[in-house]
């Protein structure tokens, strides 16, 4: 017949059990963490007793039970921990932390087109910072076409289509710059669609192609095809995507990063009219357009190389507009803070140089003005982007504004001699209109997420170039008007200004909701 165990053997199987929930025992040291999320599940101390007690012992026996039972119920509880990767700037050498790459860590790495990986942006390294030098090439193209749109209407009406009127050959320069606004509603869902690589090839092909089929054009239709429609298309299928594809990289730092992308604006705006007007004179027309056709080509190039997508189209992302976008909170307002905004922009650039002729000072000075002002703009870019990324850039399009409009009423208004007030004029206007620039795709962006970027952004750039378009006229039949004095147009710009400001700041506040601070960061 089996013998019960002895009080001794009790004690010794107890002791060995409560060695084998030590931390010796375990594998972990006294410093190392559990597996498990959270602190070391060591054993905690035992009471201490004297040999021999059997009362001792049935409490021992407890103890460990109690720990058993703890270390159990630890096991089996659900851990909980962040959802998303923390993001670091892949500039000071650290890397994203994955979830599930830790033992800590309770979640495994996000599945590509999950929420986690949308909320991780790099906002910085070489990667990211090279995605903005393609946009700036891609920019560089689109933009620099652009600016020498006003070069090629004085050149084709004085040469090459003679027998045509100013409306006629305008309507070449008016088709192209409507497309060229215009297709981004189409563009941008395809962006968030298929990425940026077919949109960039396709746009540097048409405008290279088009180019090179002006330069041997001797008909109007040929340069309406040509031109009009081939070089507006390539425009569109450029600027969108450079645009949208900065989204991807950075979010705290958007307003830099795209302030420095479109500083290419106000680069091409002083060097294509330079090198064009150069060519003119030393190859004539048709090596001006091959050489204009290589030195896209060549940017384009690059800029193929360099810009990318970095996240997964959304479900059932569809390529076709949207009025859903329409619907969504603050839009609305937005779009008509950016419309109001751009409206006032284009009036003084479109006139400016005009008006300093007007006012006898000369077609050197006002030359010297535009530089100044793009020059200005180029700095307002970056300035305003950065200081958006800092206060909010609803916040920043409310103070630009107001600044653009103090300019107007204050500076342009009462300067009717000497050229310090124009300088001065055109170094606030250019800093605050370029500020605009940057700000506004970032502001957009605010509406919506990362994979919808393209076609929020070419819906509001689509309908925001329609009122620019309207801009213009509206402007010139003011000052035809008043025969021939500026005050209405320059009073028009200003109240623009700052029924935009005005406009931003109700649609802040209808989005982060109307018991908030005035100031807060939005």
């Amino acid at each position: 017949m089996r013998q019960p165990s002895s009080p001794a053997a009790g004690r010794v199987n107890l002791a060995a059990m409560s060695r084998d929930l030590s931390p010796a025992h375990s594998g972990l040291s006294s410093g190392a963490k559990s597996p498990i999320a959270g602190p070391s599940l060591a054993a905690p101390p035992m009471p201490a007793r004297s040999p021999g007690s059997v009362a001792d012992d049935a409490a021992v026996e407890s103890d460990v039970k109690s720990t058993l039972t703890t270390a159990g119920s630890i096991s089996k509880r659900p851990l909980i921990g962040k959802r998303h990767a923390s993001t670091r700037s892949d500039a000071s050498g650290l890397l994203p932390s994955e979830p599930g790459s830790h033992p800590d860590s309770p979640l495994p790495p996000p599945s590509p087109g999950s929420d986690s990986e949308e909320d991780t942006y790099p906002e910085g390294g070489l990667r990211a910072w090279l995605i903005v030098f393609g946009s700036w090439l891609a920019l560089f193209a689109s933009l620099g076409l652009m600016n020498v749109m006003a070069t090629f209407d004085t050149y084709l009406s004085a040469r090459h289509l003679v027998d045509h009127d100013n409306g006629t050959v305008g309507g070449i320069i008016s088709l192209y710059t409507i497309l060229s606004f215009t297709l981004g509603i189409y563009v941008g869902p395809v962006f968030d669609k298929h990425g940026p690589r077919w949109p960039i090839v396709g746009g540097s092909v048409c405008l290279f192609a088009a180019l090179i089929v002006v330069s041997i054009s001797t008909n109007y239709w040929h340069l309406l095809v040509a031109f009009a429609v081939f070089s507006g298309l390539g425009s569109a299928l450029l600027f969108t995507p450079s645009i949208a594809a900065i989204g991807h990289f950075f979010n705290e730092r958007r307003g830099l990063a795209t302030g420095v992308a479109t500083t290419a604006g106000s680069v091409s705006a002083v060097v294509f009219p330079y090198v064009v007007q150069e060519l003119f004179v030393m190859i004539g027309w048709p090596w001006t357009m091959r050489a204009l056709a290589l030195i896209c080509l060549g940017v384009a190039v690059g800029a193929n190389f360099l810009i990318r997508s970095r996240l997964p189209p959304a479900k059932h992302a569809k390529i076709t507009p949207s009025v859903r976008v329409f619907q969504t909170k603050g839009f609305g307002l937005t779009l008509g803070a950016v419309f109001l905004m751009q409206f006032a922009g284009f009036v003084p650039l479109s006139y400016l140089s005009g008006y300093v002729l007007a006012k006898g000072f000369g077609q050197e000075f006002s030359f010297d003005v535009v530089t100044v002002l793009n020059a200005s703009s180029a700095f307002g870019r970056v300035a305003g982007g950065w200081l958006g990324d800092w206060v909010g850039v609803y916040n920043a399009n409310v103070v630009f504004s107001v600044v653009a409009s103090i300019a107007c009423f204050a500076v342009w208004l009462p300067v009717e001699e000497g050229k310090a007030g124009m300088i001065g004029f055109a170094v606030l206007f250019g800093f605050t209109s370029g500020s605009n620039v940057s700000l506004m795709p970032v502001t957009v962006g605010k509406l919506c997420g990362t994979r919808e970027y393209g076609r929020y952004y070419g819906t509001v750039y689509t309908i925001v170039s329609l009122g620019v378009l309207v801009a213009i006229p509206i402007a010139g039949k003011l000052v035809l008007g008043s025969k021939g004095s500026w005050d209405g147009l320059i009073v028009l710009t200003g109240v623009a200004y700052l029924a935009s400001a005005v406009v931003f700041a109700v649609a802040k506040m209808s989005i982060v909701g109307w018991r908030s601070k005035p100031w807060v960061i939005f």
